[in-house]
């Protein structure tokens, strides 16, 4: 798994040089070391100077990145759309869409940098982030129920029945 701290730092330092912003101190002495550590050592690359090897038949950092956005935007797009059904139906629906995205509106969404505005509060919105995270989409129903079951939780407590006790809801 690559330092995903330093892909973080990388992005800052990239982001407050096009903005023409000085570096935080911290960033700065961060940047220095790895780039020393890639000048001053013969054969050492710069995934290594920065800590962004990932292990020997690992996943490289970007695509890690890629898919941890994807996982996070089909997560988001079960809470905000889907938080009532189960993980098996979320999935099943979200590949639908996905294969329906894929073929429709996906191959003119492709090139654009910035969502097209009436995504906003659609399942669109969190499937152009899905796709466009780089990540392989659409993916399997199967995959979809894991990403669903893995990492935080955006689905809603369901209610339980209304004969339970209410020893039975909080256990």
């Amino acid at each position: 798994m690559a330092n995903m701290e330093s892909i973080n730092n990388l992005r800052m330092v990239t982001d407050l040089c096009r903005a023409g912003q000085p570096l935080p101190i911290d960033l700065a002495i961060w940047l220095a070391d790895a780039l020393d550590a890639y000048l001053d050592q013969r054969g050492i690359s710069l995934d290594d100077a920065f800590r962004l090897r990932s292990c020997r038949g690992g996943v490289p950092w970007y695509i890690e990145e890629g898919i941890r956005k994807r996982d996070s935007a089909l997560r988001q797009l079960c809470g905000r759309h889907f938080r009532e059904s189960t993980v098996a139906a979320q999935a099943s629906l979200i590949h639908r869409l996905s294969l329906r995205y894929a073929t429709s509106s996906w191959r003119f969404d492709r090139e654009r940098e910035t969502m097209p505005e009436h995504y906003a509060g659609t399942p669109n919105e969190f499937l152009w982030l899905a796709f466009k995270s780089g990540a392989i989409m659409p993916v399997c129903t199967r995959q979809l129920r894991t990403i669903l079951n893995c990492g935080p939780r955006y689905r809603s407590v369901r209610a339980p029945p209304k004969n339970a006790s209410a020893v039975e809801m909080h256990p």
